[in-house]
């Protein structure tokens, strides 16, 4: 397969068959190199040569209703994890600082449970008027099944976007959770959209899907036309029932996943999310030859690379610190 011919129909925004998309899954080892530079023409012309970090704080933890089998949180799970209810506004406002203060892009915060309360959308809008009115910083909340009227609320508090993954395929959906659908979770990225919310939305690979699952995936997305998309590699908790899953996952692999998301979605943003450092290993810094986006100091109830160490590692690449003052429109269609 010719890498670089699939890299000037990425930039050209046509869509990639399925016999194209699965050869960039399963290209040799070898071969990896060749399709992460080929992505990489994609990743310099629409995002430039920049990479931007996010802080994410987890707000609420554990107390879950939903079984979703990849998750430390969820009702199926028995890992040890530290359990809370909704943050103080003082906490959050802390984290939200400290993003500010090592130039992050973004604050997000994420809350476990399947459908939030009205008094804790209050709060969370409390909470959001507060950090906007003291910080500059964009706003991402990851957060459960939203009424139309509640996705509205945290709009009119000065949310920018919501976070909702797809996970994995239709096909798929059932053998990772079985309380809510695919479905469900379509029809929440649609009502925060009609709300009028930036949406962030990604998956995670490693769960037992296959090739055509995450081809799927993938494609799905074009659909809900995400702003940025996060790619999480699956981490076996010990605990969930998937710690002795076979997830498959190879640094070579991951580094093929993130080329094709990029040749699937050559403009929006892409976020090496959880797993990362798990997965990658060694390669990590490669991954950003096709994402141009990561976290930094870890996850919902994992840890990640430290600040200095992953700010040291995108000027050591050549790349440069998008800081959050620069703002979207500085980098569409950037010269190649």
């Amino acid at each position: 397969m010719n890498f670089n011919a699939i890299a000037e129909q990425a930039i050209a925004k046509q869509p990639l068959t399925r016999e194209q998309g699965l050869s960039v899954l399963q290209a040799a080892d070898a071969d990896t190199m060749d399709v992460l530079a080929a992505a990489y023409r994609v990743r310099r012309h629409y995002r430039g040569n920049r990479v931007h970090v996010q802080l994410l704080s987890n707000v609420k933890s554990g107390l879950c209703g939903e079984d979703c089998h990849y998750c430390s949180q969820s009702r199926v799970s028995e890992a040890p994890i530290e359990k809370y209810a909704l943050w103080q506004t003082e906490k959050a406002m802390g984290e939200a600082k400290r993003a500010t203060a090592m130039d992050a892009k973004r604050y997000c915060m994420a809350l476990s449970g399947g459908q939030p309360t009205d008094r804790e959308i209050d709060r969370l809008a409390d909470m959001i008027r507060e950090i906007k009115s003291a910080t500059p910083i964009e706003m991402c909340l990851s957060i459960g099944f939203l009424s139309l009227d509640q996705a509205r609320k945290l709009k009119a508090a000065g949310l920018d976007r919501v976070n909702h993954n797809l996970n994995t395929s239709a096909r798929h959906y059932e053998k990772i959770c079985t309380t809510h659908t695919y479905a469900d979770r379509v029809k929440n990225l649609m009502t925060a959209k009609e709300a009028g919310l930036g949406i962030c939305s990604g998956g995670i690979i490693g769960q037992g899907e296959d090739d055509d699952d995450i081809f799927d995936m993938f494609d799905a997305l074009r659909a809900i036309e995400p702003l940025s998309i996060p790619l999480n590699f699956l981490i076996p908790v010990k605990g969930t029932p998937f710690a002795d899953i076979d997830t498959k996952l190879t640094p070579n692999r991951c580094l093929r996943a993130l080329s094709l998301l990029r040749f699937m979605h050559p403009d929006v943003d892409l976020r090496v999310a959880g797993g990362r450092e798990y997965n990658l290993r060694q390669l990590q810094p490669l991954s950003l030859y096709a994402a141009n986006s990561i976290f930094v100091e870890g996850y919902l109830t994992t840890g990640g690379q430290e600040t200095p160490a992953a700010i040291q590692m995108i000027k050591d690449l050549g790349f440069e610190l998008e800081l959050e003052s620069a703002g979207e429109d500085s980098l569409g269609d950037a010269a190649e």
